[in-house]
């Protein structure tokens, strides 16, 4: 049986080169206002509170040792010590922070250490980057996973040790760590997404069909059949959960699958046209340029000269 969110995950392509070691001392609060590349927190002792920026980010949210948040999107962010609320967007900060070997002091210099995190970026290497990442959740977090809470401790004793290579221990450590993020969030997802969508049996059959053939001419009637509802209700719960319609999950879905097919360069036109859905060329061409802003020779051109 297909995997939706694997196939997500693997497409994603995740990796975490980049990381910090941070320690902090109460009270103390950070905002990071730059928007780059997706962010990630492992939680190694303490704990601290969490805000994300933007519509549907609800309350703070409380770390505590053990866990990990993932925003898988580029989006701004807040953190406090647990005695105060994280800053607001526009709030000023005043908290000091010292650049220290392999990471960063926050707050008192001199003050008792009650927080210890690894930060960082992460790096998706899919050329779908964006549109894989708008069908997970606004954030990830796990805790209580036990899978997760090892490797956690593994990234802590490296972070600690001044073992050789531990510079690309960590970064291995921290990339199955995202897979298992992904593998192990689908019972806390708060936010729609693919992943609230397979919490859900009825819409995780759905799923899985388009996932499994998505060659096949789904319709909304089709999919709410195989989700055994009626199609009114599957749409309105499709969208309110997953966060998009069921049409435009499957769209998003095969142009995915079309742009890897396309730069792997193995498969004839014609070929990806039937795979992912089309009759013709043609008409698969009027599709990816419609969703992609390139047709589909020009796209490849334009990501090998980007990436050469």
């Amino acid at each position: 049986m297909t995997d939706p969110l694997a196939e997500v995950v693997s497409l994603l392509r995740p990796s975490a080169p980049f990381s910090k070691l941070v320690v902090a001392s109460a009270p103390w609060a950070v905002r990071r206002s730059e928007i780059g590349r997706p962010f990630y927190f492992v939680v190694l002792e303490g704990g601290c509170r969490l805000k994300v920026d933007g519509p549907g980010a609800g309350e703070a949210l409380t770390l505590e040792a053990g866990d990990f948040v993932l925003i898988p999107a580029s989006r701004g962010f807040a953190t406090s010590s647990l005695d105060r609320e994280p800053p607001s967007e526009g709030e000023s900060v005043t908290t000091p922070i010292a650049a220290m070997s392999g990471g960063a002091r926050v707050g008192d210099p001199h003050g008792l250490v009650d927080l210890r995190m690894l930060v960082g970026n992460c790096e998706l290497g899919s050329p779908d980057a964006a549109l894989l990442v708008s069908l997970l959740p606004q954030w990830i977090h796990v805790r209580g996973d036990r899978r997760l809470a090892s490797l956690v401790q593994l990234v802590a004793d490296e972070s600690r040790a001044n073992r050789p290579a531990r510079e690309i221990v960590t970064a291995r450590l921290l990339e199955v760590m995202l897979i298992e993020a992904f593998r192990s969030s689908a019972s806390s997802a708060s936010t729609p997404g693919l992943v609230s969508g397979l919490a859900d049996p009825k819409l995780a059959q759905a799923l899985r069909c388009m996932h499994e053939r998505p060659a096949q001419p789904w319709t909304v009637q089709r999919l709410a059949a195989e989700a055994a509802m009626s199609r009114s209700a599957f749409f309105e719960r499709f969208g309110r959960i997953v966060g998009m319609a069921p049409t435009e999950y499957l769209l998003a879905w095969r142009m995915a699958l079309a742009k890897q097919m396309l730069l792997q360069q193995a498969l004839p036109m014609a070929t990806i046209a039937e795979r992912v859905g089309y009759s013709s060329v043609s008409a698969f061409g009027v599709a990816f340029t419609r969703q992609v802003g390139a047709p589909p020779g020009r796209f490849v051109k334009q990501w090998q000269d980007t990436h050469a």
